[in-house]
């Protein structure tokens, strides 16, 4: 009876698999399938053997060797501090914006924002790169028009040291913010209307009714949020800083991602990069697989 059951219902549900399977195989196509090259990171790889050949194996000596570098301080360092600062902001910037588009009453307005703020996202960092490029430009951008109209002095935004990471952080949350607060406006969304009107009668001001009211009703969304933002403590966002670095803000602006891009495609080390995206991808592993334990047995969030 068991039986007949699950196949009634594998036959109802037929088409949804078969919308699922083309994303299935991509995900073995190109997340599973390349997962047989980690090999390489335990190897003294040779090209010319070919990736079957019979290559030298030498343990952990790539491992030792990136860990010898002395720009693999300065890398990791760069890398956690752009990542935390991208998820700090990245949280506190969209819910703040979420929370000022919730008190506007008319609704074209709102709309019109909403549209305005969600366009960056849905560019791509090579498309972004050039318009931050014109922007932050010192003789002609247009922010160092502001800056000097202002009295201040040209910033060298993408060029000074000093300067490269915030701007990383700044721009990363300009482009993603809007989107990310959609997640928090549909939040607000479930809170009882009620609960405002009471908090009104009490005396509350709009003040007091986001911070009583609004706050606590995304509370468990926030908290969600940022225990699953965990896992990105080591991605600083290759595709951003792979468009917008050079060689004169490596010391602080370097990351993980284009350190293994310039060791394995440029240098040709394919054995110490494989061993430092490997390095990379099992400390992600591990801060996922524990924010996910910590939202299931805390927040009660569940992916299965």
């Amino acid at each position: 009876m068991k039986k007949k059951t699950t196949l009634r219902r594998l036959k109802r549900e037929y088409p949804l698999h078969l919308m699922v399977l083309p994303a299935l195989l991509m995900i073995i196509i190109f997340n599973y399938i390349p997962m047989a090259g980690v090999k390489i990171a335990f190897e003294k790889f040779i090209p010319a053997k070919g990736f079957w050949g019979a290559q030298r194996f030498i343990g952990l000596d790539n491992f030792r060797f990136v860990l010898s570098l002395p720009t693999t301080r300065i890398v990791l360092r760069n890398t956690v501090l752009i990542a935390a600062s991208k998820i700090i902001l990245g949280l506190a910037v969209p819910i703040l914006f979420a929370l000022l588009l919730n008190e506007l009453r008319s609704l074209r307005y709102r709309r019109a924002l909403q549209t305005i703020v969600y366009f960056p996202n849905f560019l791509s960092w090579v498309i972004m790169a050039g318009i931050l490029m014109d922007m932050l430009s010192p003789q002609y951008g247009l922010v160092n028009e502001v800056i000097k109209a202002c009295g201040g002095k040209p910033i060298f935004f993408l060029g000074d040291p000093r300067w490269f990471p915030s701007t990383m952080v700044i721009t990363d949350v300009w482009k993603n913010f809007g989107f990310k607060s959609v997640i928090y406006i549909a939040a607000m969304t479930s809170i009882d209307p009620g609960l405002y009107e009471a908090a009104a009668i009490d005396g509350a001001g709009k003040l007091r009714q986001t911070w009583h009211v609004t706050l606590p009703g995304i509370r468990m969304i926030v908290i969600l949020m940022t225990v699953l933002s965990l896992g990105d403590v080591l991605n600083a966002g290759f595709d951003q800083v792979f468009n917008l670095i050079n060689p004169r803000v490596y010391d602080t602006g370097d990351i993980i991602d284009t350190l293994v891009y310039r060791m394995g495609l440029i240098d040709a080390q394919f054995g110490p990069a494989t061993a430092v995206g490997l390095f990379k991808s099992l400390v992600s592993f591990v801060l996922i697989a524990s924010s996910y334990f910590v939202a299931n047995k805390w927040f009660a969030y569940r992916i299965f």
